[in-house]
């Protein structure tokens, strides 16, 4: 007798062990994939668009991709959506090498959607040999959407190929030289 009561106490003990280490590497776990999504969101800060020739729209959130695009026309890997962009273009992701096999967690789609709203941020959108650069993902979202800058401040030939630079401004900080943003821009160009 007292062998089996012996015997039930270290399969109860055992039990619950392994169900404390069980739990605590499945908090371990969501702790990594929360710590996860954070850092991506603390990277992810950009979000390159170009409305091209072709009809479509394509999308960067990687400033070597974005570069490589503008400078061969063309991304080698990308994720596609036909006909799904605010006037039936099609919307072409660039990825990068190590995003080339994912459908989802692309930063740039998630950006798109909605998913991931950056603390930080800077864009541009290339449209109609003009480029437009954003502090704020909800400006490059309203833009896309109505096709204008309600408000902006604009300095024509200050592009890096003498294009027409708009900054956008919003309600917010409509009464201001943007010169935060300015300054980013020409960073980014090597104009500093």
């Amino acid at each position: 007798m007292k062998l089996n009561t012996l015997f039930k106490a270290m399969f109860v003990t055992g039990a619950l062990v392994g169900a404390t280490a069980c739990s605590q590497m499945q908090t371990a776990a969501n702790d990594a994939k929360e710590e996860k999504v954070q850092q991506v969101t603390a990277q992810v800060s950009s979000l390159y668009e170009v409305h091209h020739e072709d009809g479509r729209m394509y999308f960067f959130y990687d400033k070597d991709s974005y570069k490589h695009f503008l400078q061969h026309g063309e991304t080698p890997y990308a994720y596609k959506r036909i006909a799904s962009g605010p006037k039936g273009e099609t919307l072409v992701f660039g990825l990068t090498g190590k995003d080339k096999k994912k459908r989802s967690d692309i930063p740039s789609v998630d950006m798109y959607d909605g998913k991931l709203q950056p603390e930080m941020f800077y864009g541009e959108a290339r449209v109609e040999g003009r480029i437009y650069v954003f502090s704020t993902l909800e400006d490059m979202n309203d833009v896309r959407a109505v096709g204008e800058a309600p408000y902006r401040f604009t300095q024509i030939g200050a592009g890096p190929a003498g294009e027409t630079v708009v900054y956008v401004l919003n309600k917010s900080n409509k009464k201001k030289r943007p010169d935060a943003l300015i300054a980013a821009f020409k960073k980014a160009y090597g104009q500093m």
